[in-house]
């Protein structure tokens, strides 16, 4: 791939989420009336603003993202879309383009490189949800065992189980880019592992009593 428009965010889109979209900047609007054009790419990169805001431009990116698919498009009266997309692959950005009218940049897929893993290798990242459930229900009184091992159970790709666990644990942008960044799939769960680890700590320490 080279040249392909991105959509900056405040949020690391991982392969596999959905994503619902209101655009209202007009350099974007236009680049979904490009995007979905007969001869249009029907996606865009999504990567995270590490220093700005996601309206008016000026802002600070990181050079590592995942392409949504735009799967429904709708115009409002207003101007405005509203698009529902799924995340597909991962890319790194080689060189951003100038922003005419709207961000663009030279880009190349990254699929993962690593040895081929196995279910066995996602054995700590159930030891450590089972260690979450158990101290959901302890701390705040809620049961959730079942739905966070749920991804785990599922058919299909090892990435895609720890991108899907990482999504329904709501982790924020930060632990997110570390395990979309992560060269291959064992690194992955490694990181996916230490973002579950700061989470439970976090929720042990919210659950001493105040001094």
């Amino acid at each position: 791939m080279t040249a392909h428009p991105m959509f900056p965010l405040g949020m690391t889109l991982l392969p596999g989420e959905t994503l619902s979209l209101q655009v209202f900047e007009p350099r974007y609007r236009q680049m979904v009336a490009d995007c979905t054009a007969v001869d249009g790419t029907n996606s865009f990169g999504v990567v995270l603003i590490s220093r700005g805001s996601e309206v008016g431009g000026g802002d600070e990116r990181v050079d590592v993202g995942t392409l949504a698919h735009i799967e429904t498009s709708t115009e409002r009266p207003d101007g405005r879309y509203h698009l529902s997309c799924v995340g597909t692959d991962r890319f790194r950005v080689r060189s951003w383009l100038p922003d005419d009218p709207y961000p663009m940049a030279d880009i190349t897929l990254w699929p993962s490189t690593d040895p081929i893993a196995y279910p066995a290798d996602l054995a700590p990242i159930r030891e450590r949800l089972t260690g979450l459930s158990s101290v959901l229900s302890r701390v705040r009184g809620i049961v959730v065992e079942d739905r966070l091992i749920e991804p785990l159970e599922s058919d299909g790709p090892i990435d895609a189980k720890v991108y899907d666990t990482a999504v329904r644990l709501g982790l924020g942008p930060a632990d997110r880019l570390k395990i979309l960044s992560a060269p291959g799939t064992v690194e992955r769960i490694i990181e996916l592992c230490q973002a579950i680890d700061d989470l439970i700590a976090v929720i042990e320490f919210s659950g001493l009593p105040a001094d």
